[in-house]
Formats: C-alpha cells, sequence, structure tokens
C-alpha cells in the first residue's frame, strides 16, 4: 500500500545537482533518438500521463523532457474542465479520441484521472461512481496496453504543501507568470488533504503502475523522468525500418 507520506518531495541525498543536469541533456537527446525510431517503426506507441497538484510543475515538464523530440511525432493534450459536448458523453469519450496511433508519443497534461479526483473532492460524484469508473479506467488502460501495443507511463507529480505556496505566489509576483494565475487553485488548495486522499487511492488501485516524482526541485523532476522513460523504451524492440528486398 502506497503512502504519498512516505514519499519524499525533494531528490535523494548525494545526488549532484550539476551531474544529473548533464545527464538530464544526454537522456533527452537519446529520448530524441528513440522517439524517431518508435515513429519510424510503428509499431508501438507511448502515452506518458502527467498528473499533480496546480503548480507542481507539468507544463515546464512537457517543455524539458521532450526538447529533443520532433514535434511531429508527439502529440500533447491538456484536459481541462469538459464542455457541454463533453459532458454529453461518458467521461472517457473525450479521453478515448486522443491517445496516440502507433509511433506517436501522446502526453496528457493532467489526464482521466480527473474524473475521479477532482470530481470525487468535491463530491460531485459518489462513491459507487468512484468505483466504476476506476474499473473503466484499469479496463480502458489494460486496452491500450493489450490491443494496440500502447505502453503507459504514469506520473504523479509529488510536490509539498509549502512547495506548491511558493509557486502560486510566484504566479502572481513574477511578471512572466502572471498569465497562469487562477485564483481557483488558491480555493482548491485548501481541500489539500482530501486531494492526497484521493490521489493515493488512484495511485493504489491503478492496475498500471504509477512512478511518484518528487517535483520541489524542478532538475530532479527531469532527470526521473527522462531516465524513466528512456529506460522503458530502450527495453522495447526499437528499429528502423528496412527496405523490402
Amino acid at each position: 500500500m502506497i503512502k504519498l507520506s512516505d514519499y519524499s518531495t525533494l531528490p535523494p541525498k548525494g545526488l549532484d545537482k550539476k551531474e544529473a543536469k548533464e545527464e538530464s541533456a544526454k537522456m533527452a537527446e537519446r529520448l530524441g533518438k528513440l522517439q524517431e525510431m518508435l515513429f519510424a517503426q510503428k509499431k508501438y506507441s507511448l502515452l506518458v500521463v502527467f498528473q499533480g497538484m496546480d503548480g507542481s510543475g507539468k507544463d515546464g515538464a512537457v517543455d524539458n523532457v521532450f526538447q529533443d523530440c520532433h514535434c511531429g511525432g508527439l502529440q500533447i493534450v491538456s484536459y481541462k474542465k469538459p464542455t457541454e459536448d463533453e459532458f454529453g458523453h461518458d467521461f472517457l469519450w473525450r479521453i478515448h479520441k486522443n491517445t496516440p496511433a502507433k509511433g506517436i508519443i501522446g502526453i496528457f497534461n493532467r489526464s482521466h484521472y480527473e474524473d475521479i479526483i477532482i470530481q470525487r473532492v468535491h463530491k460531485w460524484i459518489d462513491e459507487d461512481r468512484v468505483k466504476l469508473r476506476m474499473d473503466a479506467i484499469n479496463a480502458f488502460e489494460n486496452l491500450l496496453l493489450e490491443d494496440n501495443n500502447t505502453q503507459i507511463l504514469k506520473f504523479y507529480f509529488h510536490i509539498s504543501k509549502d512547495e506548491q505556496e511558493v509557486e502560486l505566489k510566484q504566479r502572481i509576483n513574477d511578471p512572466e507568470k502572471q498569465w497562469k494565475h487562477n485564483p481557483n487553485d488558491w480555493k482548491e488548495r485548501e481541500s489539500w488533504d482530501d486531494y492526497m486522499r484521493c490521489y493515493e487511492d488512484a495511485i493504489n488501485k491503478s492496475a498500471i503502475p504509477w512512478h511518484i516524482v518528487p517535483v520541489d526541485d524542478r532538475w530532479y523532476r527531469d532527470y526521473f523522468i527522462l531516465k524513466t522513460l528512456v529506460e522503458a523504451l530502450e527495453k522495447l524492440d526499437l528499429a528502423y525500418p528496412k527496405i523490402a528486398e
């Protein structure tokens, strides 16, 4: 049983920041090469899920981790409040149509887990509906993996409450970040304990495991995610297709 309070939001002691950043640059370049092979081969796809509290650095991770990937092989989707049309369908309808085709790395900045996190925190759905949706999510992800060779890597951005306050204040005080400021983020912060409980429950009940990323120091966030992605892709039999003889 995973308890988020048992996980540090900081880098492991002894890891040198300068060396880690240098290694991250090399891994970003390697990820770009692996993505090219993935795109050329069209045997697998990769779905990368980023979930976390406001201010946990999901946008920055997208920019930094995939900086050496070709945009033609990336598909980035940011999920916000469902539209009226989306509300008129089942909760996975808007998700399924955005899953990556073979050869593509799909990045979900927030995801289908919003529908069992925020809706649960605010009690817009009851616990029976939460269980129903969790079962549907597990079936959905297994379908992608087993039926379409879609590898799924899910990252929970583990930020401390103190660091989140720092990040949200920057959105007020830093002119270059004020466009990100949303007063509702502070309102949601009041439900911090409920969010932690719901995230923890979703992580523990997921059929496909999560990676819990310490994000209080953003350089380590990038290092952690890059290392996980590169190691996962290198386990696949990726190769450039050859001309048929």
